[in-house]
């Protein structure tokens, strides 16, 4: 079983940057592909990006493309997610989660998750 724990979200401006965190306790994380999430009220949870097991490939979700960077450290057992240039509209609860297939997309692919960090970003 792995444990999965986001953080670093908070409150920003538009325009600013965040760094999320995804650590594990349990088991480590460098055998699994990881994905960052995120979710708002009354809307499916949806994919951001994603990296595989070895670091070497990444996914983005068309909206986030050239504003997020995935990346993982597996000597630290945490997966990062940098957001730039962040805009209203990315206010959500951002979760990460491990297990998938690296091509897998959905919620339903990923058996571990965490509890979810919330990100507001204002006008």
């Amino acid at each position: 079983q792995v444990q999965l724990v986001e953080s670093g979200g908070g409150l920003v401006q538009a325009g600013d940057s965040l760094k999320l965190s995804c650590t594990a306790s349990g088991r480590t994380l460098s055998g699994y592909n990881v994905a960052w999430f995120r979710q708002t009220p009354g809307k499916e949870r949806e994919s951001l990006a994603a990296i595989n097991w070895t670091g070497r490939n990444t996914y983005y979700a068309d909206f986030v493309k050239g504003r997020f960077t995935i990346s993982r450290d597996n000597a630290k057992n945490t997966v990062s997610l940098q957001m730039n240039s962040l805009k209203p509209e990315d206010t959500a609860v951002y979760y990460c989660a491990a297990g998938g297939g690296f091509d897998s997309h959905t919620r339903l692919d990923y058996p571990y998750w965490g509890q979810g960090t919330q990100v507001t970003v204002s006008s």
